[in-house]
């Protein structure tokens, strides 16, 4: 039997780095994001659809200073790029896909669209996460990503922030809807089938 040491009951939290704490905030930023779409589909307010777009943006500066502190104070770790993996999973994985739905990409298509999208940026991270080393080529940072890295999907969310100010939600989502064998597709959903797919392709983008 496991005996809990109740002498280190914040031992984990000791272990973690000054980027560490940026990246929990990258995923509380998602978090937020997530609690103000569902809470928008409770009110159709739509302050919180601006409210959930603007945590992910804030999402994203953390994901950035995380990786510039990690630098900077060079004690950058194993943990350090799991956590900012899971992080990213949330904020710009399962954020855009819950901020498309509750803007109106309620569909089976849709929701199948949606669903391969946080797959394919789930994919892209585990990828990142074991050729890393490889792509760095003995430096300390990576030169380039294999497929777009999955902070791209802020284009996604800049989108649908985009379509709230002007309205264009539910109903009267840009392109409209398809209906095919009794379900329903909206075709600005193949937006984010594009996204997935430039993730995990093997294309090569620089990083900057």
């Amino acid at each position: 039997m496991a005996i809990l040491n109740m002498n280190k009951p914040f031992s984990l939290i000791r272990e973690f780095h000054l980027a560490d704490w940026f990246t929990l905030a990258n995923a509380v930023c998602g978090t937020g994001a997530l609690f103000s779409m569902m809470t928008y589909l409770q009110t159709t307010d739509i302050m919180h659809v601006y409210f959930a777009c603007g945590m992910v943006a804030a999402a994203g500066v953390f994901d950035v200073l995380d990786g510039r502190i990690a630098r900077w104070r060079q004690n950058s770790s194993a943990m350090g790029r799991e956590l900012d993996s899971l992080a990213d999973v949330i904020s710009f994985g399962v954020a855009p896909a819950i901020i498309a739905y509750g803007c109106g990409m309620q569909g089976l298509y849709d929701r199948i669209v949606l669903a391969g999208f946080v797959a394919c940026g789930v994919s892209r991270l585990a990828r990142y996460n074991v050729t890393a080393e490889a792509l760095s080529e003995g430096a300390d940072k990576v030169k380039y990503f294999e497929g777009t890295p999955i902070p791209s999907s802020l284009l996604l969310v800049v989108m649908m922030f985009v379509a709230a100010m002007q309205g264009a939600l539910g109903e009267s989502l840009w392109f409209g809807e398809v209906v095919f064998a009794g379900f329903t597709l909206h075709p600005l959903v193949l937006l984010f089938a594009v996204s997935g797919s430039l993730m995990v392709s093997r294309i090569r983008f620089p990083k900057f």
